[in-house]
């Protein structure tokens, strides 16, 4: 391999980790590497679960560890809502009182551009009109964002310290170029898993069980790569398992929502069926939806259990709505950098109109922040300390100040303007 393709898999690498959180990464690398590729040997791995028991395996031997979303109608997801709901009642003992209004949160991807949502977070508990979250959904950086948001403000110094207290080093270390063609990634998250274990301990897997048992769902999105198709993760169910794997699977579905497939290694989750065991293959949730709030085929209008109170939903998306202008290099990474990053927003914003029509029918209030065009802070390389300080005080500053949340995805007119 020549150094100038060398030099190119490392600008690949340097380039894909601020698109965390999109769908097709993967082809700056394949630009850079198809012809090397040939002839080098997979990783051994169990057999991946059949095509046709997909649905049938159980993680953990739990029915509702996670869900499937597309397709027909997720009646499996709709009963947990039911029964979540069920939880609530008699938390609050019985109905003598009407149902409060539900508050979701829902968190995109975008690699380091999180430091907006946790900013923003942070900013919302300090001005001290943030929400006790009914649930919470989290993808790629969203998912490293959503146990602390879900948790609430007591956490929101750990939020601080993951944000603007890290660099590169402390997510992904490069492997040397031929390692990598023998191995299953670019790069290695040892440093990432690490630092997501530091947090997800006994007591935070504790917390979010007894939260659960309250009618609270932290919901979180992978890919699973051999099914070609998206997850949903029910993290309460799991915390309140007490299977002795509660804790070390949270965090293998914390790492699998953030592992960009291609520069980061998959995360491979064994399941028994059948007595015999096999592996799933997970990736970054963003490959099939940057954002996600419940599948469009429930309905919670026309479920009179699901019907009974208000509610609003708040998307807090860590990128901008536009990639905005750049001079690109006629070089083949440079273009095909452009067109995927591009693309990301593009299908960033698509994910946003599918939550908006959903919300539209069933009568929910569709609340949006993104980084606004007056962010200006010179993006200098991944996980930067300086830009991700500047991004998380943006947000922190917007937030504590009231912020003006949008009430339609951009591009679209307000109702009566």
């Amino acid at each position: 391999m020549s150094s100038t393709m060398e030099a190119a898999i490392g600008r690949g690498i340097r380039l894909l980790p601020h698109a965390i959180g999109g769908r097709v990464r993967v082809l700056l690398l394949l630009a850079a590497t198809a012809g090397a590729m040939v002839g080098c040997a997979s990783l051994e791995r169990l057999p991946a679960v059949p095509e046709a028991q997909t649905k049938q395996a159980l993680f953990l031997g739990l029915p509702n560890a996670r869900f499937f979303i597309d397709g027909a109608t997720p009646t499996a997801l709709a009963a947990e809502f039911k029964t979540a709901y069920a939880r609530e009642l008699a938390y609050r003992h019985g109905a003598g009182a009407p149902a409060p209004r539900a508050d979701i949160l829902a968190l995109s991807g975008g690699g380091d551009n999180g430091a907006f949502g946790a900013g923003l977070l942070v900013g919302w508990s300090e001005r001290g009109t943030r929400p006790h979250f009914k649930g919470v959904t989290g993808v790629s950086t969203g998912a490293l964002i959503a146990p602390f948001a879900f948790l609430g403000k007591a956490y929101d110094p750990a939020l601080v310290k993951l944000y603007t207290g890290v660099s590169a080093e402390d997510i992904f270390a490069a492997r040397p170029f031929l390692a990598a063609l023998s191995a299953d990634a670019m790069a290695d998250t040892a440093p990432l898993y690490r630092m997501i274990s530091s947090y997800v301990t006994d007591e935070m897997v504790a917390e979010i069980a007894r939260e659960y048992d309250k009618g609270r769902l932290l919901m979180i999105g992978t890919t699973n790569l051999d099914a070609g198709r998206p997850v949903i993760w029910n993290i309460g169910a799991i915390a309140k398992s007490g299977h002795p794997l509660a804790k070390e699977s949270i965090r293998k579905i914390l790492l699998a929502s953030a592992s960009i497939p291609g520069l980061f290694p998959p995360v491979m989750f064994d399941i028994e069926l059948d007595g015999r065991t096999f592996q799933e293959m997970h990736g970054d949730g963003g490959a099939t939806a940057q954002t996600f709030l419940y599948p469009g085929t429930i309905s919670l209008r026309s479920d009179p259990t699901l019907a009974d109170r208000a509610r609003r939903v708040f998307i807090i998306r860590n990128g901008k709505a536009l990639e905005g202008w750049k001079e690109t290099e006629r070089k083949t990474l440079a273009i095909a950098g452009r067109a995927v990053s591009t693309l990301i927003a593009s299908n960033g914003i698509g994910d946003l109109y599918r939550i908006y029509t959903t919300t539209r029918r069933d009568g929910v209030d569709f609340n949006l922040a993104i980084i606004e065009p007056d962010f200006q802070e010179p993006y200098k390389g991944p996980f930067d300390q300086g830009y991700m300080t500047a991004l998380f005080e943006y947000g922190q500053k917007k937030a504590k100040a009231g912020y003006p949340w949008r009430k339609v995805p951009p591009g679209l007119a307000v109702a009566g303007n």
